[in-house]
């Protein structure tokens, strides 16, 4: 077991040290990086304003029902909403759910290449396919994703401030007063630590294990499926690790 974990480390690795040569045609890897880009971030966008805001809405509900002492000022409910958004919420709940639309499309899309021998192909015409398939989806993720974060926080916190001023928990004035009082810029700079390392994670994991499938249609299933559990479990993993070197 150990070995095999140590195996596909290794193997990990080379694929990424693999990527870093210089382009054949600039102009064919660039479209090939607009194209991941649009897959990555705009095709995701839905997904990721729907959860947002639901993610806020549902976070100041909460909020509010365990605060229920007349001592707290009712400003402090839009605190803990800020600071879960930004820290917690919105980073790793987002990266999770990307973990299985954007990992699952990118293992299922080199397995499926491998399967069909296109990787082949490409690497008989001397183009180093490491650089070509993988590298676009690992940069456009590190361009993307933290966009994403981005517009999933101010939507979680829109969400909560509409929830908190459309269900009379509390008023406009001290929803506002609760996202200033005592906000640290700290945490956005956690939050984008998390944001890129989850996106390097859901771009090089899913494509590591699609582009090594062996194997037929069941294999691509299968590579898929553990492409975005490995993703999942390492996007928990390191977020354990950032916030206990940064927090």
């Amino acid at each position: 077991m150990l070995s095999k974990f140590f195996e596909h480390l290794g193997s990990y690795f080379l694929m990424l040290k693999g990527m870093f040569t210089r382009p054949e045609n600039g102009k064919v890897y660039w479209k090939e990086f607009m194209n991941q880009c649009i897959d990555i971030g705009f095709r995701s966008l839905p997904i990721v304003i729907i959860i947002a805001v639901f993610l806020g809405a549902v976070m100041t509900v909460q909020t509010a029902y365990q605060l229920i002492s007349p001592i707290i000022p009712k400003y402090i409910m839009a605190q803990v909403v800020r600071d879960s958004v930004i820290l917690e919420l919105a980073p790793t709940i987002i990266c999770i759910v990307l973990a299985g639309v954007v990992g699952s499309k990118i293992a299922s899309e080199l397995g499926n290449m491998r399967v069909s021998e296109q990787i082949d192909a490409l690497e008989i015409m001397g183009i180093n396919t490491k650089s070509y398939l993988v590298m676009p989806k690992i940069f456009s993720a590190l361009i993307m994703i933290p966009c994403l974060i981005i517009i999933a926080i101010t939507l979680s916190i829109t969400g909560g401030f509409l929830t908190g001023i459309l269900t009379g928990i509390m008023s406009k004035e001290q929803y506002t007063y609760g996202l200033v009082e005592g906000f640290k810029a700290f945490g956005i700079l956690v939050a984008m630590v998390k944001a890129f390392t989850f996106a390097f994670i859901i771009a090089s994991i899913p494509a590591y294990y699609g582009y090594n499938v062996k194997g037929g249609a069941l294999e691509i299933g299968r590579a898929s499926t553990t492409a975005v559990v490995v993703t999942c479990i390492m996007i928990l993993f390191a977020d354990y690790v950032i916030t206990m070197l940064m927090l």
